[in-house]
């Protein structure tokens, strides 16, 4: 049964912040149930929830794989990246992190934790595609590729041999608002939580949203615990094979209310499961649903981008690098050049013709090591999350997002 155990905090007499600070006092850390043998029932309203959510991801992978969806992976990947870290509260936006993308040896601060998201998630689904059990050295993975090369990197990969805790202070946990299980605990249920994720006999939607939940609970890194548990999700979703091309970002919508996210995962704790799943599978739905839509509109603006360029040939550098842009917007002659191949001097013409038809924009000073921005992508990206922070099927409130640029008038050359 889940307990909380009490535990005494050593206070430091030399450390700083004021005497409570410093005090040693005693507190409770709490120690969820094992869940490898979980027996979960689903009340019929909450059955429903979970079989449309399932239903919308099930239509989202089953679309035609040309055009919008084709090219829409590497943006979903990028969205959910970018809100997973804004629960955080590691505030980006798209652009910014396809310049982090574009050039990770410049990379700074916030850009660099983002950019490691991105690649948490990738490695995630790597894992998740791979044929055989889920292993805890898969999540020590999946972290250490999170924070591989920033000032975190001494503890990328490593289980905590200390107590951490959520909110309140730095230096203590007086003040928590919740403390995890203390560190000898962490490797049986990391253990626990494994054989969870390795059982095929539950709706993915459901496992995702158990692992998730207990994941936080565990708490098993001493950082980086709510974006390793959200690439969870996408290990879960791909690996049942619910998402075997697309995952959808599930993150943009739990960020659309970040307190009720955090409020869904206390309810888990005290055993209120059936309010957590309905409100997991309502953020998949959500998160589908709108990525369906985000993806006709990739398409439609391809189609513009075709038409604007004047209709160039198939395979040509014009034509390749429009099809590169949804997953390299920020372009040079080199990396252009190592994405698609051809000649220097043929991707060096193809993208000054699309400058000049509006598709791109130089966004570096003089003729040298030129870098060009697809404007118009990064526009629907932001009006995406717009989208998907107005909530339409709840009564949460709106949450903040990027502000959608208004169109200059006039047409487009």
């Amino acid at each position: 049964m889940s307990h909380v155990v009490t535990l005494r905090w050593e206070g430091d007499p030399g450390g700083y912040g004021g005497r409570r600070s410093r005090a040693s006092f005693t507190y409770e850390a709490f120690v969820p149930d094992p869940i490898a043998k979980l027996a979960v029932a689903l009340p019929g309203d909450t059955a429903l929830l979970v079989s449309l959510a399932e239903s919308e991801i099930r239509a989202l992978n089953s679309g035609p794989t040309t055009g919008g969806l084709d090219a829409v992976g590497a943006l979903l990947l990028r969205a959910e990246s970018v809100a997973s870290s804004r629960i955080e509260g590691l505030e980006l936006s798209q652009r910014n992190l396809a310049r982090a993308l574009f050039d990770p040896s410049a990379a700074k601060g916030t850009a660099k934790l983002v950019a490691g998201n991105v690649r948490a998630m990738e490695e995630a689904i790597r894992i998740g595609s791979v044929d055989r059990p889920f292993t805890v050295a898969d999540i020590t993975d999946i972290h250490r590729t999170l924070l591989a090369g920033t000032d975190q990197n001494d503890i990328a990969g490593q289980v905590r041999t200390v107590q951490n805790w959520v909110g309140g202070r730095l230096n203590s946990p007086i003040d928590a608002e919740f403390v995890p299980p203390p560190p000898e605990e962490v490797p049986g249920l990391l253990k626990d939580l494994i054989a969870f994720v390795n059982r095929e006999d539950l709706p993915a939607v459901v496992q995702a949203a158990i692992a998730h939940a207990q994941f936080e609970t565990i708490h098993p890194f001493t950082d980086g615990n709510g974006r390793v548990g959200r690439c969870l999700i996408h290990v879960i979703l791909r690996r049942r094979g619910l998402a075997p091309t697309f995952v959808p970002p599930v993150s943009v919508v739990l960020a659309t209310n970040a307190k009720a996210y955090v409020r869904g995962l206390t309810d888990f704790r005290q055993g209120e499961v059936a309010a957590w799943y309905s409100s997991f599978s309502y953020a998949c739905r959500s998160a589908a649903d709108e990525s369906e839509r985000l993806a006709v509109r990739i398409a439609a603006l391809l189609d513009q981008w075709r038409t604007r360029a004047g209709s160039p040939r198939k395979g040509s550098a014009a034509s390749k690098l429009i099809e590169l842009l949804p997953r390299q917007p920020i372009l040079s002659v080199g990396t252009a050049y190592a994405a698609i191949g051809g000649s220097a001097e043929g991707v060096r013409l193809a993208l000054n013709s699309l400058e000049e038809r509006g598709i791109l924009r130089q966004i570096t000073a003089g003729r040298y090591a030129r870098t060009w921005a697809a404007d118009e992508l990064f526009d629907i990206l932001n009006e995406y999350e717009h989208s998907l922070a107005t909530p339409t099927r709840t009564s949460q409130p709106p949450r903040h997002a990027p502000r959608v640029r208004q169109p200059k008038a006039g047409p487009r050359p």
